[in-house]
């Protein structure tokens, strides 16, 4: 199974140079790296990436994460992927950029 995770350019050139990150801002706030299921990743770019155009999504596998990927409840009582280790290049399946259209983000074919 497939989750997204959403980096802003930089934060994604910084990730592929070191070949870790533990995440955007929020997700050094809040002490685990927040990703998002092919039915949320729509309104996670909505809700946090709203009027941002360059951006980078990336697929990660849940099975490459082990243990450290935990199920909790957030918006609307959902169960969300949350990762409480750094994410490294390993656990990328793909990346493709997600523009900005207008009438919101432009996902990859099959993604959303």
């Amino acid at each position: 199974m497939l989750v997204f995770k959403i980096f802003r350019r930089p934060e994604w050139e910084a990730f592929r140079t070191e070949g870790r990150t533990l995440g955007a801002p929020v997700d050094l706030a809040d002490g685990f790296i927040h990703f998002s299921t092919a039915a949320q990743v729509a309104e996670t770019a909505a809700k946090h990436f709203g009027e941002e155009s360059d951006l980078v999504l990336v697929a990660l596998e849940v099975d490459r994460m082990g243990p450290a990927l935990k199920w909790e409840p957030s918006r609307g009582g959902a169960l969300f992927p949350h990762l409480y280790r750094a994410l490294v290049m390993a656990d990328v399946v793909w990346d493709k950029s997600l523009p900005l259209g207008a009438t919101g983000h432009i996902f990859p074919e099959g993604v959303v």
